[in-house]
């Protein structure tokens, strides 16, 4: 309730000095009951933690604002939604930007100073008791990153030079930025191409050199939606033309799998031994593929076929490695 107490004394002061009436710590204590030293530490608070711009007028023996039209902040934040702020805040362990993971510290650290009813959790709380961690994901420049980042909401052009592991080569190619996208810890652009003239994913860790490009990149109007591309093209999801899976896992790994969401449509069957039947559909093989090799002799496939043949060739060559 303190704190509480101490916004209306803020917003007090603040009401003050919008009808140009100059308070100062006197009147402030003089107001709330308060002693004057406490009202002294009140404007500190508001000059130091709310950014307030005040400026004291020895003609009118009191405060007011160097800008006048600053304005406090109105947001009061309930605990359930301070809490998922937290969280939101830890997340931002997988943005390969300084700079930006910086400012959201100190926008955050501002934000606590004030938007609160309980006293909130510090930052440094905040990090001891939740934290994100990715594994086995593509490093990603801060100095690619953050100007992707800014061409994307300016819906400005890009040139870039992007380069194909599996070609082994380098292009460059002129772009623009339609969507960001982390998956599974790697950060991917959704861009128009204007070399292939049609959306294409660039994986941020493979742009070698980046620039703002003065052009014009018009889109077509039958560009289809960046959902049904990400749909189409990521996770183990049905696009336009699916095909269902089903696998096999032992007793060793069902409960595990039981935990997991392959697909919002997927279907799973326990049997009497133990065993679990899972069925979703899919668009390719892919990245299903990756996932069943995974879980090694803990997964059989037992449709469709074609699958079934890709693993066990994969498992072939895999063992011949190994002679």
């Amino acid at each position: 309730m303190g704190k509480k107490l101490a916004y209306e004394r803020y917003y007090w002061f603040h009401g003050q000095i919008k009808e140009c009436r100059y308070p100062n710590a006197r009147k402030l204590a003089e107001s709330f009951e308060v002693s004057e030293k406490q009202g002294q530490r009140d404007i500190e608070f508001m000059r130091d933690r709310l950014g307030a711009p005040l400026v004291y007028n020895p003609l009118g023996k009191g405060y007011t604002y160097e800008d006048p039209h600053f304005e406090l902040p109105p947001v009061w934040l309930k605990e359930e939604e301070l809490f998922a702020l937290c969280l939101a805040l830890r997340f931002t362990a997988v943005m390969p930007d300084r700079h930006l993971k910086d400012s959201l510290d100190h926008a955050f650290e501002k934000f606590l100073a004030f938007r609160f009813i309980n006293p909130p959790p510090g930052l440094d709380e905040v990090r001891k008791k939740v934290s994100v961690k990715n594994v086995v994901y593509s490093r990603v420049d801060e100095n690619i990153f953050h100007p992707v980042l800014y061409a994307l909401f300016q819906e400005e052009t890009l040139k870039i030079t992007y380069y194909s592991p599996h070609k082994n080569e380098s292009t460059e190619r002129i772009i623009r930025p339609l969507h960001l996208f982390c998956y599974l810890g790697n950060w991917h652009l959704i861009a128009f191409c204007g070399l292939k003239k049609a959306l294409r994913d660039f994986a941020l860790s493979r742009v070698r050199t980046l620039a703002k490009d003065s052009r014009m990149l018009p889109l077509p109007k039958d560009l289809p939606p960046i959902r049904e591309y990400l749909d189409r093209n990521f996770g183990v999801m049905s696009g336009k033309e699916s095909i269902e899976v089903c696998l096999r896992f032992s007793p060793q790994v069902a409960n595990w799998v039981s935990e997991q969401v392959w697909h919002n449509d997927q279907q799973v069957y326990h049997t009497p031994d133990g065993s679990l039947c899972l069925k979703f559909p899919v668009a390719d093989f892919k990245e299903v593929r990756r996932e069943i090799l995974k879980y090694g002799a803990g997964v059989e496939v037992l449709a469709p076929l074609e699958l079934r043949e890709e693993v066990k060739k994969e498992i072939g060559r895999m063992a011949k490695v190994y002679l």
